[in-house]
């Protein structure tokens, strides 16, 4: 769902908080997920496997795990740092089999009820689950179940799933779990876990990722491959899209239930989402996004002095784009890691300097240059604005910004922080109207062909793309059923909370 909701209406690009500048402005994958079974420290090996998944959820972070008699869960806001690297918090949760959830909360409550995973203890014994993506019809679902009796403890759209395998009429579990996933609409992979095993699946257009590992006699699941890589597991392969598998104590199966369509996995996991050391569909996160670059490159070359990008996200293309210019890379701006959220500005000065606490130019590399500005994404444009404005402060000449993704004008329904709409500064300007807005030379966009080709794949293939790319054409995969269908006091009651 969108993450960011102003009842009030109207378009305030500008912000006078300067997290807002320097985090705001982004995109945000919401969640990250990681689950292990037949691990002896298998809680601290999910505590490892989340710090490597801490970019895809910064607000708060649980772990769920299973001692063979009863089930343990630890929920925290903050970072997973902090929280799971307390030797007392790990050793709460003993047992061989655990998982656990990194959350970005969208907008409003942010209350620990609401932290993953989540657990209720159902006819069949306890079940935990931990999700990423957005069901796009879960305020209707869960309109049908309060009316059948249903009560929720929390204001995330995955206690649907719950509520939905505990009123299925279906006898086994798993029975249950299919008729549950067959009616929800949207993106999800989850990871749950009960006394008899662990589940782990993706919707049927596998937009949101799920990989699968091992480490010695261990099963894994995760998002994305680098948690793999920090607690020494072997990538096995993907889970495939519309597939279920099942972990238990007689190995590893795997079913799919569901009718085979097109696959649409999110194209922004390759622009900004995955860690660029992460494996994404069998390719280099890092070697797409530079290839991305040296396609902008291509696509849009101008004369200038040097390659900057702006730091980390626009790192890849920046060298990418270098790399097939020919014009030097340099890193012009300065980027602090010790930034923390909670930094109180005292007036409007101080404010207003906001995005130095995050950003610096180097002002003698800058100085009397012509730059090649390269970022991934323009979302509101309030980042772009003050970054333009920082370099020019610093005797930038000119200013061509590249942009290593095509304009986000639509609204994500699928897992994804994006404001609505009307806030999208695509959406409401041209690119000569926003170049204006945000102050630059000249501001140009890789194009939906270019990012394709990034990738490898040919654009669309008899007109149908290979991956989930609504966010630029407005082309959504799934129905929308909870904007289209759900009357707008439903959605004002549930807007209060959207999570993973």
């Amino acid at each position: 769902m969108p993450a960011h909701h102003d009842m009030t209406g109207g378009w305030p690009l500008l912000t006078t908080n300067p997290f807002d500048l320097a985090d705001g402005d982004k995109l945000r994958e919401e969640c990250g997920v990681f689950g292990i079974w037949g691990a002896e420290t298998a809680a601290a090996m999910v505590a490892l496997g989340l710090h490597a998944l801490q970019h895809r959820g910064q607000e708060a972070a649980g772990i769920t795990s299973w001692d063979g008699r009863e089930f343990h869960t630890h929920r925290a806001m903050g970072h997973v740092a902090g929280n799971f690297d307390r030797d007392e918090v790990i050793r709460g949760l003993p047992g061989k089999v655990a998982c656990g959830h990194v959350r970005y909360a969208t907008t409003g409550d942010t209350a620990l009820r609401n932290v993953q995973p989540l657990f209720a203890e159902l006819a069949s014994g306890g079940f935990a689950v931990a999700h990423n993506g957005n069901i796009s019809n879960a305020m209707k679902l869960r309109r049908d179940l309060n009316r059948r009796g249903s009560i929720f403890q929390s204001t995330s759209d995955t206690e649907v799933i719950i509520h939905l395998v505990a009123t299925s009429n279906y006898r086994t579990l798993l029975d249950k779990f299919i008729d549950a996933l067959k009616q929800v609409e949207g993106a999800y992979s989850l990871v749950c876990m009960t006394s008899e095993g662990m589940i782990g699946c993706r919707d049927p257009l596998g937009i949101r990722p799920l990989v699968l590992g091992r480490v010695g006699d261990a099963y894994i699941l995760a998002s994305e491959t680098v948690a793999l890589d920090v607690v020494g597991a072997t990538f096995l392969r993907n889970v495939e899209p519309g597939e279920i598998v099942i972990i238990s104590h007689q190995g590893l199966r795997s079913i799919r239930p569901f009718s085979q369509v097109a696959q649409r996995p999110c194209i922004f996991e390759h622009v900004y989402f995955s860690r660029p050391d992460s494996i994404v569909d069998g390719s280099s996160v890092y070697s797409v996004r530079k290839r991305i670059g040296a396609e902008l490159a291509k696509e849009n070359p101008v004369e200038a002095d040097l390659v900057v990008p702006v730091p980390d996200s626009g790192t890849p293309a920046a060298i990418g784009y270098a790399q097939e210019s020919g014009i030097p890379f340099e890193l012009g701006i300065i980027r602090s890691h010790y930034v923390g959220r909670t930094f109180i500005q005292p007036g409007d000065q101080v404010r207003h300097l906001g995005v130095k606490l995050k950003h610096n130019a180097n002002r003698a590399l800058i100085d009397g240059k012509r730059i090649v500005l390269i970022d991934d994404s323009i979302v509101r444009g309030t980042t772009s604005l003050k970054i333009v404005a920082m370099l020019k402060e610093a005797g930038a000449r000119e200013i061509h910004m590249r942009i290593a993704s095509p304009p986000t004008r639509h609204s994500c329904y699928y897992g994804v922080d994006t404001p609505e709409r009307a806030k999208l500064l695509a959406a409401q300007m041209s690119v000569a109207q926003m170049a204006d807005y945000i102050n630059v030379d000249s501001l140009s966009f890789v194009s939906v062909d270019g990012l394709y080709r990034a990738l490898g794949e040919d654009m669309r293939d008899e007109g149908q793309p290979q991956y989930c790319d609504a966010c630029f054409t407005g082309d959504y995969p799934t129905r929308l059923t909870d904007q289209e269908e759900v009357a707008p006091v439903d959605q004002l009651m549930l807007l209060s909370e959207r999570v993973a």
